[in-house]
């Protein structure tokens, strides 16, 4: 507490070596960061505010971030990004929210700022407990929580005890690849969201947004995105069930599943997993190419084990890895290999819980 402010702040540095395999695959040693600090006051006996930025120093590996098989999305140096994790921008949020209680148990809220995320999709999965020790992110990450990071978001809702409604304005253009700084704000796309939270233990929502030419090599397609999402939580068992499809405006319709989990078995043990199904036609990039624009339906599956040491009340680091095999077409075994398998590597420094 500072006065009637009060602060709360978390984050992680993650470090790890990836060996990703198949001939398409690369190794690296890379660091993921991501810092958030918030600031919340009441500003009556019936409203209140909070302030949240959220900051990352992934720009440090390059515009062309690490390597992570199938995965597709966002340029470097005017290529577009395959078989690779673009990093995320330093700003990753910059926003307000105030709320106002209307009415017992009703409470309504305006949500908004240069860098924000908008009422689209489950929480991005660097947010989701089920994701806790997943080093690589998802292959659906375009799918699912491409607009987490958007510059100009204004979002408008209200909430009850177990429902939630939420309309937003937001920019439907991905990030550009100049990382350290803000894009040019719009406010030219929308969505909505459905959540429902049945109990404590539960929450479930469905989302529909119109993005604007949100890819940069797609700069003539709008998009459809339609998604859902189930998650649990209760002790030590976090996990989530999601789907999406992404309708290109013109143009045909991908589909994404994503299924993860992850327990904590005691205090210092932790399994968790994630399967995924998605629908790609971003593998072949070059024109000239004879699998150009062509969908392909892939898989991925990876495990892995995590050891945490507490180093004090609010910081842990946590060590350990995962392996990741894969289901694909044959057509693709000339370029992935017939069976990839890629395994990583990490110790992962955390500020909260």
């Amino acid at each position: 507490m500072a006065g009637d402010w009060m602060l709360m702040a978390h984050g992680y540095a993650w470090g790890a070596v990836t060996s990703q395999g198949g001939p398409r695959g690369d190794d690296m040693a890379f660091v993921q960061t991501m810092g958030m600090v918030t600031a919340s006051r009441p500003l009556s006996d019936s409203a209140r505010i909070e302030l949240r930025g959220m900051f990352s120093l992934d720009p440090l590996m390059g515009k062309r971030g690490y390597p992570n098989l199938f995965a597709a999305g966002e340029t470097a140096n005017g290529r577009a990004l395959v078989d690779r994790q673009h990093p995320h921008d330093l700003f990753m949020e910059f926003a307000a929210r105030v709320e106002v209680d209307v009415a017992p148990g009703t409470t309504a809220f305006l949500y908004g700022g240069p860098v924000g995320e908008p009422a689209l999709g489950p929480p991005a999965f660097m947010h989701r407990r089920s994701a806790r020790y997943q080093t690589m992110s998802p292959i659906a990450h375009h799918w699912f929580d491409s607009t987490h990071i958007t510059y100009g978001v204004v979002t408008a809702g209200v909430r009850t005890r177990a429902f939630q409604l939420e309309a937003s304005a937001f920019k439907g253009r991905e990030p550009d690849e100049e990382r350290w700084g803000f894009d040019p704000i719009k406010l030219d796309s929308w969505s909505l969201r459905a959540t429902f939270t049945p109990s404590p233990n539960w929450a479930m929502q469905v989302s529909h947004g119109r993005l604007e030419s949100p890819e940069a090599l797609h700069g003539g397609n709008d998009e459809a995105r339609t998604t859902a999402s189930v998650h649990y939580a209760r002790g030590g068992l976090s996990a989530t069930l999601a789907w999406s499809a992404k309708n290109r405006i013109p143009g045909d319709t991908l589909s994404a599943w994503v299924a993860e989990a992850n327990w904590d078995v005691d205090a210092r043990h932790s399994l968790f997993a994630r399967a995924e199904l998605v629908r790609n036609d971003e593998l072949f990039p070059d024109h000239h190419h004879p699998l150009h624009d062509q969908p392909f339906r892939v898989a991925r599956f990876e495990g892995g084990y995590a050891y945490r040491i507490p180093l004090g009340d609010k910081v842990t680091l946590a060590l350990g890895g995962s392996v990741a095999t894969y289901a694909k077409p044959q057509a693709l075994d000339p370029y992935y290999g017939k069976s990839p398998v890629s395994g990583t590597a990490f110790a992962k420094l955390s500020l909260g819980n």
